[in-house]
């Protein structure tokens, strides 16, 4: 007899949830939180903005602290990266360098997770994008107060001075 009480019990809850599911279903104009693209709901899909065009940088960039990896000062639209490819390695590989003329990968690359040097570049260090990005023209989605650690010490100094 007890057996049965859950079961009836469980499938009235599954009848249940299916049956909000459905009242749900009802109302898909319900708001949803604006993220950082403002506009639409939980229900709709707005199209993406266009991509913004890239910065072609003369020189090395400035970095804003003391580990930062290098940004790129490039388009690298249509570069194939992928297991097999890297087109990032065809200039700034360390045997291409003298050509190209493109800066050396860190020597960092060529180590692996325990420091030892390699011949090749380090797998974990193969895919360029999981650091280094892109510069782009696009207008910033949100504020931003960040200051370079070259300003704050600055600041720092002029304040204790006084």
């Amino acid at each position: 007899m007890k057996g049965r009480q859950v079961f009836s019990l469980a499938a009235a809850l599954i009848v249940l949830a299916c049956g909000l599911a459905t009242v749900a279903e009802q109302f898909p104009e319900t708001p949803g939180p604006d993220g950082i693209r403002k506009g639409g709901t939980l229900f709709e899909e707005q199209s993406a903005p266009p991509l913004a065009d890239p910065v072609n940088a003369q020189g090395k960039r400035v970095r804003a602290y003391p580990e930062q990896p290098p940004t790129i000062p490039h388009t690298i639209r249509d570069y194939q990266i992928d297991k097999n490819v890297n087109r990032c390695l065809e200039c700034h590989n360390r045997i291409q360098t003298g050509v190209s003329g493109a800066p050396m990968i860190s020597i960092t690359h060529f180590m692996d997770r325990d420091f030892q040097a390699l011949a090749d570049v380090a797998p974990r260090r193969y895919f360029c994008l999981q650091c280094h990005v892109p510069q782009t023209n696009a207008e910033p989605p949100v504020g931003n107060s960040f200051k370079d650690v070259d300003i704050l010490l600055r600041n720092r100094k002029q304040q204790s001075a006084q």
